[in-house]
């Protein structure tokens, strides 16, 4: 299982989105350099104010970019970086990974997925309508999140766009992702 990285995109403010550049650097145990959700501890506004303690799950945010051409299918014209993301895939079935899957990204960068990206009302605010079509159901009516999936960076490193994505799964038993 593996794919390509497609685009990056990083804001120094709690934006929506994330403008688009050529590279990002991912920093040991923090995240995304310049990006506000770096950090050790939580850097979501809504979770910071319950629990500014908290360790921060969600240092790097991945989606595939199979859900911006489902999207764009579906009449909402998305683009890397829009949802919010950091890094967008392509090749690669991120919502079907296991929680400690970890992700080679480039030569050096490594992260660890933590748990599904539960799509927010600021979606509405893009596109409206939005939020809704991230979000789907199962062949047994189970809720399916599309918007991506999160991650913590166990090994720093620059990435950039055309760079290779290999994935190492977690020993068995897999877990599968939740909200985080």
């Amino acid at each position: 299982m593996n794919g390509t990285v497609e685009a990056v995109s990083v804001s120094p403010g709690h934006t929506m989105s994330k403008p688009g550049t050529d590279r990002i650097r991912l920093l040991d145990g923090l995240g995304v350099e310049g990006d506000a959700h770096a950090g050790v501890t939580v850097k979501h506004r809504s979770r910071v104010a319950r629990d500014p303690t908290t360790p921060n799950l969600r240092q790097v945010h991945l989606i595939h970019a199979e859900l911006h051409d489902e999207l764009r299918a579906d009449g909402f014209d998305v683009g890397p970086g829009e949802m919010g993301e950091n890094v967008t895939t392509r090749g690669l079935d991120l919502l079907g990974l296991p929680v400690d899957a970890r992700l080679r990204l480039g030569p050096d960068a490594v992260v660890r997925v933590t748990g599904l990206r539960n799509p927010c009302g600021q979606l509405d605010g893009l596109r409206p309508g939005l939020m809704a079509a991230t979000l789907g159901r199962d062949a047994e009516g189970n809720l399916v999140r599309k918007a991506g999936i999160m991650a913590v960076v166990e090994a720093g490193g620059e990435i950039r766009p055309g760079h290779p994505i290999a994935v190492e799964l977690p020993p068995e038993p897999h877990r599968r992702l939740e909200p985080v």
